[in-house]
């Protein structure tokens, strides 16, 4: 869990890295009259701004589906290992090809 926690967190803040870098074209070129270069910078901050709003709700998301698994392992164990052995099982079912 701690791996998968280290690999969500590095393609974040690489995420992050990409937004930043973005915003800062589109100031260095705020100056800019011509009419491509001003609606590439529309498009683009459009796009950062969606960007920004569907990174902010998948981090919202998997957060509360990491504490809601958490809770139901915590208060039901046996259930949650029952659940994942019959997932297994069915799994290797389906992996097995006959």
């Amino acid at each position: 869990m701690a791996e998968q926690t280290d690999r969500s967190t590095a393609m974040g803040q690489e995420l992050q890295d990409i937004i930043r870098h973005a915003e800062a074209l589109l100031e260095a070129t705020s100056g800019e009259v011509d009419t491509r270069i001003r609606e590439a910078r529309e498009r683009l901050d459009a796009r950062l701004a969606e960007a920004k709003r569907k990174y902010q709700a998948a981090g919202e998301n998997f957060k509360e589906t990491v504490e809601a698994t958490d809770r139901f392992v915590r208060e039901k164990p046996y259930q949650a290992i029952g659940g994942f052995f019959l997932a297994g099982l069915l799994l290797g079912w389906f992996l097995r090809g006959k």
